[in-house]
């Protein structure tokens, strides 16, 4: 399991950074305020989330490891899945998103890309009791 990257920031994509880290460029998927904070051939570390299927590994980063523990979160609600987290994560900050979800705002969520209405309740009833008013997730790290 890779937990933490450090490194050189490589490339930037739509999604995606690769950074450099030993000689090795790892394709980490990150926020768009992730990507926007990288700067090219500058250093950056990241908190990790690997994602092992049958036919791929996938990383997915975080600037710190609230956001982090957040996505994690996110991830244990049936129909979200990766990219609907770091969709998620990308319209909103971490304590934006914690304090919607505590305070029931479905509305909030669905303006993520890949979260309809259906999918935002789903969430805030799930989660709901997991968030403390403008804080992280208060389940275990």
């Amino acid at each position: 399991m890779i937990a933490r990257l450090r490194g050189t920031v490589l490339d930037r994509g739509m999604d995606h950074l690769i950074v450099d880290v030993g000689g090795v460029g790892y394709l980490v998927y990150v926020t768009a305020g992730t990507i926007a904070a990288a700067k090219m051939d500058g250093e950056i570390t990241l908190h990790t989330h690997m994602v092992v299927r049958e036919e791929s590994m996938t990383l997915f980063g975080f600037p710190d490891g609230h956001q982090q523990r957040l996505f994690q979160t996110l991830l244990g609600v049936s129909g979200v899945g990766p990219k609907v987290g770091l969709g998620l994560l990308s319209i909103m900050s971490t304590d934006d998103l914690a304090f919607a979800i505590a305070s029931g705002n479905a509305a909030a969520l669905a303006r993520a890309p890949g979260v309809g209405q259906k999918l935002a309740s789903r969430i805030v009833l799930e989660l709901r009791g997991k968030m403390a008013a403008g804080a992280a997730p208060t389940v275990p790290g």
